[in-house]
């Protein structure tokens, strides 16, 4: 698995340009009015990991097939979108779908693209944005416990504890504060996952900027920083009109492009990093002569469930994992040196699969 990245934002911050260029495609209509997204546009994008091209190399593998980020480019949301104003209630809908939020804050000046405000203050936007949100959560909760009032009487053990998760977010939600918040321990994940509450999806906040300032940001992208730190959030800064340019060159000139601009890599990557590290994914590898492959888990998967993500079978039978370190594979110059040099480990069902393992599984059928 990758994941699922919503991107949001008010109108006419660079949501479009922005998928545009990151999926290299015009499905998004890129404009300067509101609402140029109606349709939520989905596109994949391969995860960029230079550890497999060196595996592959090794291993003499034929192809190389990396992992997989889906973008949704959710169409701009306005003040009183939990309201239905604008184009709110789909756009809230599509929200609920995805993993993670990448909300796309205007971090530049230009007169000739309108701001929907009037003004261009991207802290202020973050802000309008999560009150939206928290309002559509706090009318979500509110129609939810008056449906758990008849199974509670019932006696519904999960009625119950879902009243009490909604509580808990609704309290959370009265104080200004969003559901992602509340503390919930390991017992309760399930069910609250299930709840579905927009304020739960973490966040990484993407600080479009003007050209200029790709390298190192600007006051505009500083400030949402510490927006960001005090909110225990991710943040990226971007140009989004410099990835849209990158995304038209060939391979082999972008390069030469990024350089000359200054910049050590394209934009995408640096997302791609912030949007692993919101989530705690990691990838793992499986390596052959037919080809190398990277696969993406969450932190702290156990090999059966890595397992799974192949094949079903593959966690069902589930006997055991051969497991080689990324560094080890590499300085062992493959799997038979690994194994020669002792740095080949057989793991069980309890091994929790590490960023890099290069990992064959081995099942019953």
């Amino acid at each position: 698995m990758g994941f699922k990245c919503g991107i949001v934002g008010l109108p006419n911050v660079g949501k479009s340009t922005l998928f545009n260029a990151l999926t290299r495609t015009a499905a998004a209509q890129a404009a300067n009015f509101p609402f140029c997204t109606i349709e939520p546009n989905v596109g994949e994008v391969a995860v960029p990991d230079e550890r497999l091209d060196r595996l592959a190399a090794i291993a003499g593998s034929k192809q190389t097939i990396p992992t997989r980020l889906t973008f949704v480019d959710i169409a701009g949301l306005v003040k009183g979108a939990s309201k239905g104003e604008g184009l709110g209630n789909q756009f809230l809908a599509n929200i609920r779908e995805v993993d993670a939020i990448a909300h796309v804050l205007r971090c530049f000046e230009d007169d000739d693209i309108t701001h929907v405000e009037g003004r261009v203050d991207p802290v202020a936007d973050a802000e309008t944005i999560e009150t939206e949100l928290m309002l559509a959560d706090l009318e979500s909760i509110e129609r939810r416990l008056q449906g758990l009032v008849r199974r509670i009487k019932g006696g519904d053990k999960e009625a119950r504890e879902q009243e009490r998760l909604l509580l808990a977010a609704k309290a959370a939600l009265e104080e200004g504060r969003p559901a992602r918040t509340v503390e919930v321990s390991a017992e309760d994940a399930r069910i609250w996952a299930g709840l579905q509450l927009l304020t739960t999806k973490p966040v990484l906040y993407v600080c479009n900027v003007d050209e200029g300032s790709a390298g190192e940001g600007n006051a505009q992208s500083a400030r949402v920083a510490e927006m960001a730190a005090a909110q225990g959030a991710g943040h990226v800064v971007i140009s989004a009109a410099i990835e849209e340019e990158i995304a038209q060159l060939p391979d082999d000139e972008r390069a030469e492009f990024l350089t000359d601009l200054g910049l050590e890599e394209p934009g995408l990557d640096r997302l791609i990093r912030a949007g692993y590290e919101l989530l705690g994914l990691v990838t793992y590898f499986t390596v052959g002569p037919k080809e190398a492959r990277a696969w993406t888990i969450r932190d702290g998967t156990l090999a059966p469930q890595a397992a799974g993500v192949i094949h079903g079978d593959f966690e069902r039978g589930f006997i055991r994992a051969e497991t080689v370190a990324f560094d080890d594979f590499i300085a062992c110059n493959g799997e038979a040196g690994a194994r020669d040099a002792g740095k080949l480990r057989a793991e069980g069902k309890s091994y929790r699969v590490a960023d890099g393992d290069v990992l064959h599984f081995l099942f019953n059928t």
